[in-house]
């Protein structure tokens, strides 16, 4: 976020936990004050073009009862989308019957398998992780996104670039936002 002219971490307190445990087994702190958190991005973006439409959809995000991560994330990820409008399945993979002992490469190409998709578009930090042959040889192919920067006004200070989606809707119009999300970005 961003406060007082320069990119701030936010952060879920999580129940303390083994570290191994998967996201699906974690839960959010008892403790964790929904109300603080949505207090830190009003005190910094209250000021903000879009803050009143952006910050309902905070509210319905950070205020969810669900305690468990997964969930919790999940939902974020759907009100995202609806309130971008954006019309995309978000399907979980332990959803999907494959063989979910599979890990990295092998489990995604499994995956893509099962759903017969022809194309899996994954982060660039995934380029040392996959490699596109072994997707060719199985009829998929592979390519990595990238987004290109996005400069906007963010109050009266320098621009503070990749800060969360969060900072983009406060800043921004929705008609704005869509068009960069279908556009700002490169393939390969």
């Amino acid at each position: 976020m961003l406060l007082n002219g320069a990119g701030t971490l936010f952060s879920l307190p999580l129940r303390k936990g083994s570290d191994t445990l998967d996201v699906v087994q974690r839960e959010l702190a008892a403790d964790f004050n929904r109300s603080k958190l949505l207090n830190q991005f009003k005190e910094a973006y209250s000021k903000a073009p879009y803050f009143a439409e952006t910050f309902q959809l905070l509210q319905r995000i950070i205020d969810c009862k669900d305690v468990n991560l997964f969930n919790y994330i999940y939902l974020s990820l759907v009100e995202i989308c609806r309130h971008l409008k954006i019309d995309a399945e978000i399907r979980t993979s332990s959803t999907i019957p494959i063989d979910h002992a599979l890990k990295a490469q092998d489990k995604v190409l499994a995956l893509c398998e099962e759903l017969n998709v022809d194309t899996y578009i994954n982060t660039t930090g995934g380029t040392a992780l996959y490699d596109k042959g072994k997707f060719r040889s199985r009829g998929i192919e592979l390519q990595f996104i990238k987004a290109k920067e996005f400069e906007y006004p963010q109050f009266f200070s320098p621009f503070v670039p990749w800060l969360s989606i969060i900072d983009v809707l406060m800043f921004n119009p929705l008609d704005v936002v869509q068009d960069c999300i279908h556009s700002n970005f490169e393939l390969n």
